[in-house]
């Protein structure tokens, strides 16, 4: 159009630069479970998946696919789970070089659904949720391409587009909201931060100072938070400059975030999702050089980069076919688009507390979509935890003599500084948290880490820092039970981050008899 900035509406370099960081994360999150998958759900790990499956057959009588989605039910040993975390690995590095970005996806996705289910507790986090939907969203969004390409010659889908948009929406206010519906004095006194960076599950050595920042600050830091989590977002409904400018703040809100705790892949992915509220105009500068670089080295990978630069410069775009790659056709795209906003409006309605007369079949479509992650729930920590109870977990070959095993990440020696781990997701160091804020029998997990360190499991030993009995299994395991906080300017200064005070027992004295 006249007076148009080149770019301006278009997303091909913004699609290009999305799907190619949505393998990223694909990447980061197969890298990091690919090492820990084994001692988790093995058939020697903490929950088996195979006696997991078993017993939901047994059950049932039969492998209900559609309630748990996952390849284990054909093929779930150990081998398989490594063989599932290689080959979405291998997708993910395909769709970061442009080749075949639907077909790889489509099979990271696929296999990243089938461990979440097969990870049981260890992979019910919300990014791996949040991954799954914005990875499904993904797959819509790209085009039906085999060979690598930089940029795509397809009209990149605006349906898709605001699919992506408004979850990011849907993301940050209903993290808002959570927290002041859930009635807690502390999100509610505006006093929450105050206890969060010492009390949340994996601090960092950044959150000691944050800590000891002055009380008015840290309030002001969560109204701050409250602004951008409920208010920026309305900024999605705004023109062009308003919605650019609203993801420039949630980006600072997620780096804040990262900076100060650790969350696994959650804060790159909320942050990719910023990305779909720009524009091709917003990234001129980035766009001439990420084409540049890839014409100087890869002519001969990416024929198609000199027309390339000639799309990000097209005011109307390109003509279907210069580049390759045909888009998903609308007759799929249009209605499975708007059943996934009728229930991301649903879930979104429900999270505010809205009672609306939603037709019975929608509210029954929706739960029957709910295993395979399309549109989910979120909302983190809507309780502040005000203290930090920490598990000890001690061995005794003669009920008198106790040792303790070191954890990779879980808070634990007052000396050790809290270490950044992002984008790395140690689950049981973050389960381990959780299970401290509840009884040993009410911990779905704990009983058999404990049954694990009686046998001597090496896939699950390999998940701590130290195991104090090299030479055979203990006789005996407990767990003790720890308050801790964050040391003051001289503890520190004497070397301690931590003080702390026991509580009693967590686990009395356990053995294989």
């Amino acid at each position: 159009m006249l007076g148009q900035r080149a770019g301006e509406g278009q997303y091909y370099l913004v699609r290009a630069l999305f799907l190619r960081l949505l393998a990223l994360v694909y990447a980061i999150a197969f890298v990091s479970l690919w090492g820990q998958i084994e001692g988790l759900v093995g058939s020697e790990g903490i929950l088996p998946v195979a006696d997991f499956l078993q017993g939901i057959r047994a059950q049932s009588g039969q492998s209900p696919w559609w309630a748990l989605p996952t390849l284990c039910w054909l093929w779930g040993s150990d081998t398989a789970l490594q063989a599932y975390c290689a080959v979405g690995l291998v997708c993910a590095l395909l769709g970061m070089i442009g080749a075949a970005p639907a077909l790889v996806l489509s099979l990271a996705w696929g296999l990243y659904l089938s461990l979440v289910v097969a990870g049981q507790a260890f992979l019910s986090f919300q990014w791996d949720l949040l991954l799954l939907e914005a990875g499904f969203l993904g797959v819509l969004w790209a085009p039906l391409a085999l060979r690598p390409r930089w940029v795509w010659a397809g009209h990149p889908s605006r349906w898709v587009l605001w699919l992506l948009r408004f979850l990011l929406f849907r993301l940050m206010v209903a993290s808002g909201l959570v927290k002041l519906l859930s009635g807690d004095p502390a999100w509610r006194a505006l006093t929450a931060l105050n206890y969060h960076f010492a009390t949340q599950p994996l601090p960092t050595w950044t959150s000691w100072y944050v800590h000891q920042l002055p009380e008015w600050v840290l309030m002001v830091s969560t109204l701050a938070m409250f602004i951008l989590e409920i208010a920026v977002p309305f900024c999605l409904f705004l023109p062009r400059a308003w919605r650019a400018l609203g993801a420039v703040f949630l980006v600072v809100l997620q780096m804040g975030i990262g900076l100060t705790g650790n969350y696994g892949f959650f804060n790159l992915l909320s942050a990719l999702l910023c990305l779909t509220w720009f524009d091709d105009a917003h990234g001129q500068r980035l766009k001439c050089f990420y084409i540049d670089a890839y014409k100087r080295n890869n002519r001969r990978l990416y024929p198609s980069v000199v027309a390339a630069e000639q799309v990000g410069n097209s005011v109307v775009g390109p003509a279907r076919g210069t580049i390759g790659g045909r888009e998903w056709p609308r007759l799929i795209v249009w209605p499975i688009g708007t059943l996934l906003l009728l229930f991301a409006v649903l879930q979104l309605t429900r999270t505010a507390r809205l009672e609306l007369p939603w037709p019975a079949v929608l509210i029954q479509m929706h739960a029957s979509s709910r295993p395979f992650a399309l549109v989910n729930y979120y909302g983190l920590f809507a309780v502040m935890t005000t203290e930090r109870p920490e598990i000890v977990v001690e061995g005794s070959a003669d009920g008198e003599v106790w040792q303790a095993y070191r954890f990779r990440y879980k808070v634990g020696d007052m000396r050790r500084a809290p270490v950044f781990v992002q984008p790395h997701m140690p689950r049981l160091d973050w389960q381990m948290w959780f299970a401290a804020l509840r009884t040993w029998q009410q911990s779905s997990f704990f009983s058999p880490f404990v049954l694990r360190l009686l046998q001597g499991s090496p896939s699950v030993l390999a998940l701590l820092e130290h195991n104090p009995f090299p030479d055979g299994p203990p006789r005996y395991v407990r767990a003790r039970l720890y308050d801790y906080h964050f040391s003051g300017w001289i503890d520190r200064g004497e070397g301690r981050w931590w003080t702390r005070s026991e509580k009693g027992l967590y686990c009395p004295s356990l053995s294989l008899k």
